[in-house]
């Protein structure tokens, strides 16, 4: 009997998940076609790690929402150079930085989203909008919300310079994450409260794998929302704020209904 992937005792799970399983063997190497799938992802891979960011699609898609825009840049100009410096991309350039600081109003904002090619910008390009959208939809009504920052060359950290030089109290970062050989496309979401240069990775809160075979992009508006609520009540992201869904359930639905209340 052939000891391809089709004899293989855990072939049926394939059809359940996109990690390689059940491959099967020929002789001491994968089969053809397993080997053929591998190049092609990680062809794949490499190129949405090279491709360049088409913030003008994004930002059309996002204002055809209804939202307003603004462009900002980190310091790398280039994308060799993002790649090769990351600490270039955590740092807004100073035509930015001076920029968004115009836009600051006098009490600030209560939240900034940034949309970021990161190192995949297929999947900024794919979902970033309809997440950010998702987002603006579901807090509270009274709450100020920034221009959408979509932003060049950008690492996870460039939201707290962003949401510093913006003055606001809340900012999520949505960009494009490492590709992995099962999708180019994973977008992730950053959340951090009381943004500022300087703030390290544990006082943030990652929701990861956004995407048609992980969270929905159409569902995770209203998950990273409702994770927001939670944090603007405990004045606090990162290891203080977990992500239990019934905590987050009970805490969006009245909020939804009280908003919906007090706009009359």
């Amino acid at each position: 009997m052939s000891s391809g992937e089709e004899t293989h005792p855990l072939a049926p799970l394939r059809a359940l998940t996109q990690a390689r399983i059940a491959l099967g063997r020929r002789g001491g190497g994968l089969p053809t076609r397993a080997h053929l799938d591998f190049a092609a992802d990680h062809a794949r891979a490499r190129d949405a790690v090279h491709a360049p960011f088409d913030r003008d699609a994004v930002r059309r898609d996002l204002e055809a929402r209804g939202l307003r825009t603004v462009e900002a840049a980190s310091r790398a100009e280039s994308r060799e150079v993002y790649l090769r410096r990351p600490d270039l991309g955590r740092s807004l350039d100073e035509a930015s930085r001076a920029a968004l600081e115009g836009l600051r109003e006098r009490e600030g904002f209560d939240l900034a989203i940034v949309v970021a090619g990161g190192l995949s910008a297929l999947a900024a390009e794919r979902h970033g909008a309809t997440v950010a959208a998702g987002i603006a939809q579901a807090v509270p009504r009274r709450w100020r919300l920034a221009p959408v920052v979509v932003a060049r060359e950008a690492r996870v950290a460039l939201g707290d310079a962003v949401g510093e030089a913006l003055g606001a109290r809340l900012a999520v970062v949505l960009i494009g994450e490492r590709p992995g050989l099962s999708a180019a496309d994973s977008l992730g979401a950053y959340l951090t409260h009381g943004p500022r240069v300087g703030l390290t990775d544990e006082s943030r809160n990652c929701i990861s794998n956004i995407r048609a075979g992980g969270l929905p992009p159409a569902e995770a508006g209203a998950r990273i929302a409702a994770l927001l609520r939670r944090a603007d009540v405990l004045g606090a992201t990162g290891v203080t704020l977990k992500d239990d869904e019934a905590i987050l359930e009970h805490d969006a639905a009245p909020a939804v209904a009280a908003d919906a209340s007090s706009q009359g």
